[in-house]
């Protein structure tokens, strides 16, 4: 992965400003929800064209899981204005869609566009995260949809270059989200910690994210300024993990959760995770990396560590504790929902577990989460 260029906000975004000035900026492609209202970001990117003389063109043409087809009506747009910079300013969503526009920014619109080649391209791309969970700022993958069908784009032009972390954007989160995207990142540094594609590298990542997020839950659970900073630069590490070493099962069977009871993406992994890292803990002869069992259980205690507890079964618990301490509303449901959620698991993802999970294992699972 190419280095990132890492901004700070605060002083009337001068940074950025400097940003879009060695780029030669003259017009810019903002993708962004309707969110950025409530953020004095608007009001850079609002004084822009009379600041700097940069054209912004907006668009917010998308909803939450967005689709191909607004991904494409973007791009349209993008190449219709001219545009020569990307900024996308949201969640996850946002920055998937700028990161297939910049992706695809040299393609026909009106041809298949997961089909085309990718030519490269020197298109800048700037992200700006407003929540702390995604880590989709520091990854080269998008998630887009198409006739309901969850598409995975994997490139290295996804990524982009520079990244503003400015954590006076997470001050008006609704504490839902504020709660979720916590958990989200969490999940992303201990699924990328015991990932089958884990390396020095990821784990490095992993191990900082989870020492900086659980030394600052207070902090960032009351919405100060210095949690909300430890936070976004948590989720932004962890993101730098999850893009070397992916997710696993904790991810796979989340999904289903979110589609079928509408959960976020953050509580449904970290349901996962609650029963997933117990399962594997005391089936860790399974393993089926080089090394084993010694090596899985080396993980676990690398992770146990991080999170500041002597044992595997005191990070467990530290795990447990905070997950209860949310007290995040569960999804009514009922036997009959079992079935269906083990056909959704993805199993690209699944693949990623150091541990085999069987149909059947995987249904209990979730009869232990759901029941």
């Amino acid at each position: 992965m190419a280095e990132q260029l890492l901004l700070r906000g605060g002083d009337n975004y001068k940074a950025l400003e400097r940003y879009f000035q060695a780029n030669r900026a003259a017009r810019l492609f903002l993708v962004c929800g309707a969110s950025i209202r409530s953020l004095a970001l608007d009001k850079f990117f609002q004084a822009l064209p009379q600041r700097c003389s940069i054209q912004v063109i907006r668009f917010h043409d998308f909803h939450p899981n967005p689709s191909y087809d607004s991904v494409r009506k973007g791009l349209r747009l993008f190449q219709g204005e001219r545009c020569d910079i990307i900024a996308a300013v949201g969640g996850g969503s946002a920055i998937d869609v700028a990161k297939c526009i910049r992706l695809w920014a040299a393609l026909d619109p009106d041809q298949d566009c997961l089909t085309q080649a990718y030519p490269p391209n020197d298109v800048s791309f700037l992200a700006v995260p407003t929540t702390a969970g995604s880590g989709s700022e520091a990854t080269h993958f998008a998630v887009i949809y198409r006739d309901g069908e969850k598409l995975s784009i994997s490139h290295p032009n996804c990524i982009p270059n520079a990244v503003l972390l400015d954590p006076a954007v997470l001050t008006s989160l609704p504490e839902y989200t504020r709660k979720c995207t916590m958990l989200d990142a969490l999940c992303h540094a201990l699924e990328s910690f015991w990932s089958r594609n884990a390396g020095t590298e990821s784990k490095a990542f992993s191990r900082a994210a989870l020492q900086l997020l659980l030394e600052n839950v207070d902090a960032y659970l009351e919405n100060k300024a210095a949690g909300n900073a430890a936070m976004q630069r948590a989720a932004y590490l962890a993101g730098q993990a999850i893009d070397r070493a992916q997710t696993t099962a904790g991810h796979a069977m989340a999904y289903g959760l979110t589609t079928r009871y509408g959960l976020a993406h953050g509580q449904a992994a970290a349901l996962c995770v609650s029963k997933l890292w117990p399962y594997m803990v005391e089936h860790v002869a399974l393993c089926t990396l080089p090394g084993g069992a010694s090596y899985l259980e080396g993980v676990f205690q690398e992770i146990a560590k991080a999170m500041g507890c002597s044992t595997v079964q005191a990070a467990i618990r530290r795990y447990d504790s905070l997950l209860e301490r949310l007290q995040l509303p569960l999804p009514k449901a009922c036997e009959a929902d079992l079935s269906a959620l083990c056909r959704g698991v993805n199993a690209q993802r699944l693949k990623n577990n150091p541990i085999p999970l069987s149909s059947a294992v995987i249904e209990n699972l979730y009869r232990e989460i759901l029941l």
